[in-house]
């Protein structure tokens, strides 16, 4: 689930929570809100809102419950409302900050936060831990900003909020510091030991590094200090999702029952289909909450749709719902897997450039991905269609990915890209892995020399009249010779192992000379070179003897404009 605005609280019995309709309380809506039921906490606000519009906590907690749902309009135009007539509530301006993060107006926000600290000396915990929420969870807030205001809350006389802690961790796990992000949380365990959200998003941190053992005992232990924590019931559901479709029954038993009802639950419904094999019926509930929810319906149906149709080999339909959902649903919210899917649906389609595609898509997949094993996937489900459609062009992209998923690549690893583009007629990507990647991590070898060169001749016309092979022809001969010079030195048989590239590159070189340049000095220049490796070369010695005979013939002449000699007289 997605991390909502935190209370720290003893949590109260079941009871107390649906006994609201006497002397409703801030506190109450504010323990819907920690348990994300969001449904409750709008009731308990609104109700105390609509007998004192003027409650600034009530005012500040209903805009929380906006934000949690994603509507920062109505957040804003409430805060908005209420400012102009509380002006000077520390806890309106710095929800109305947050509002502000949201539209990007990141110096306004900033003023709202230091206004609401300053109105309220800095000795206020609450406000500091709204300021620093609303850093948080904004996508343009500042962390280190809000720790510091959060390390300030600590150093209250009688602090004992284990609120702070829950955002010093969060604050942490925004800065991707996850050793400071679980000590943070266990010293909000500390000062409330029935916390089951400190739990819950230690697990949240062990799930990214795919540490089975400690995140699934996280969350457990989450719902035992608190059997009401329905996030904690989301995270097993999805877990089991696939795995054991029993276990995720029961852990979709307790969500509900912990939850209020509504779409969410409807979806996680939908979801139970699919996973228990049901996918027509899956399909069909998910159209008909498209239809009764219209566009205020979550993009994630399309996307339900979508799998249904994957599975039932209905290709159309599978294409039109997965682009609906990219269209509809924020990018922020796009996880790897949407991409591994629209792949998926993509590797079927009936023409090559609507598959050739997909590659993009599990790239894309590969680079949001933070688990090893699962780049691994997406790279084998690539390289996997590319083998399918038989295609070059196809293979050269999975080779990139491939290539983009190892930790620690090796020169085959790299070999292997730069092969498959070079294969595929990507001349310029395998010069430039050849030539820009190979040469410099690995300078002792002969391939990438060899391949640079062999990539530029493929870049040239059919008699390398452009000369863009020059260079690395070049430097594959001096790194050659050097390579069987160091052998040669050391007493090896092998000091001959590149002569034959040294003999080629000079040969190429020799032809660009003189039959580009016309520089027969210099092509006879290298064809000499040819013999200071191999003395007895029979073609350098014949094309030797053949341009110094022709620069003879050339010196022979008379110069330009001369009087021409007639041998046996003039004809009359």
């Amino acid at each position: 689930m997605k991390n909502k605005m935190r209370f720290s609280l003893l949590v109260a019995g079941v009871a107390s929570l649906c006994n609201v309709g006497f002397g409703q309380s801030v506190d109450q809506g504010k323990k819907f809100l920690y348990y994300e039921r969001y449904k409750s906490a709008n009731d308990v606000f609104d109700k105390i809102l609509a007998s004192n519009p003027n409650n600034i906590d009530a005012v500040y907690w209903k805009g929380q419950t906006l934000l949690a749902q994603k509507d920062s309009v109505a957040a804003g135009e409430l805060y908005s409302k209420a400012l102009q007539t509380n002006g000077n509530a520390p806890l309106l301006l710095a929800g109305m900050g947050g509002v502000e993060l949201r539209n990007h107006k990141t110096a306004d926000a900033k003023q709202r936060f230091e206004t609401a600290i300053s109105l309220s000396k800095g000795k206020d915990v609450e406000v500091l831990n709204a300021v620093a929420n609303a850093n948080i969870d904004a996508r343009d807030g500042d962390a280190a900003y809000a720790i510091e205001k959060l390390n300030q809350a600590t150093q209250q006389k009688k602090f004992d909020n284990a609120e702070t802690y829950l955002l010093m961790g969060d604050a942490y796990r925004k800065q991707i510091d996850g050793g400071n992000a679980v000590q943070a949380y266990n010293k909000a365990l500390g000062l409330d030991p029935k916390l089951a959200e400190a739990k819950y998003k230690i697990g949240k941190i062990y799930e990214t590094q795919n540490n089975k053992e400690f995140f699934l005992q996280a969350f457990d232990d989450a719902v035992k200090l608190d059997p009401m924590y329905a996030p904690a019931y989301y995270e097993l559901f999805y877990y089991w999702y696939f795995r054991d479709v029993n276990k995720a029954a029961g852990y979709l038993d307790s969500y509900i029952a912990n939850s209020d009802p509504g779409p969410e639950v409807e979806y996680l419904k939908t979801d139970f289909l699919y996973a228990s094999g049901k996918f027509q019926d899956a399909k069909t509930k998910a159209q008909g909450m498209i239809t009764s929810l219209g566009d205020k319906v979550s993009p994630r149906m399309y996307k339900m749709i979508a799998y249904a149709c994957d599975t039932l080999a209905d290709q159309a339909c599978a294409t039109q719902n997965i682009d609906t959902y990219f269209t509809k649903q924020d990018p922020a919210a796009i996880v790897p897997a949407d991409y591994e899917e629209r792949a998926h649906i993509k590797g079927k389609a009936a023409d090559t450039a609507t598959i050739l595609t997909a590659f993009d898509d599990y790239k894309k997949a590969i680079d949001l991905d933070t688990l090893a094993e699962n780049k691994a996937k997406y790279a084998a489900e690539a390289g996997a269609l590319a083998k399918k459609i038989n295609n070059k062009p196809a293979m050269a992209q999975a080779a990139a990915i491939v290539y983009a998923t190892k930790k620690n690549p090796t020169n085959t690893d790299l070999y292997n890209w730069g092969m498959a583009n070079y294969q595929a007629g990507n001349f310029k990507t395998a010069d430039s892995i050849f030539c820009g990647i190979y040469e410099s991590k690995y300078p002792t070898e002969i391939y990438g020399y060899l391949w640079c060169a062999r990539s530029k001749v493929a870049q040239d016309d059919s008699v390398g009249s452009n000369g863009y092979a020059v260079e690395a022809y070049q430097k594959l001969a001096e790194v050659a010779r050097g390579m069987d010079s160091t052998a040669k030195a050391a007493g090896s048989a092998d000091s001959t192992k590149y002569r034959a590239q040294v003999i080629n590159s000079y040969s190429q070189l020799a032809g660009y000379y003189n039959n580009i340049k016309k520089d027969k000095e210099t092509a006879v220049a290298y064809l000499n070179k040819i013999l200071e490796v191999d003395p007895n070369n029979p073609d350098a010695k014949r094309f030797i003897e053949i341009l110094n005979r022709a620069a003879q013939k050339q010196q022979a002449r008379p110069a330009s404009g001369g009087t021409k000699s007639r041998a046996g007289g003039a004809k009359k």
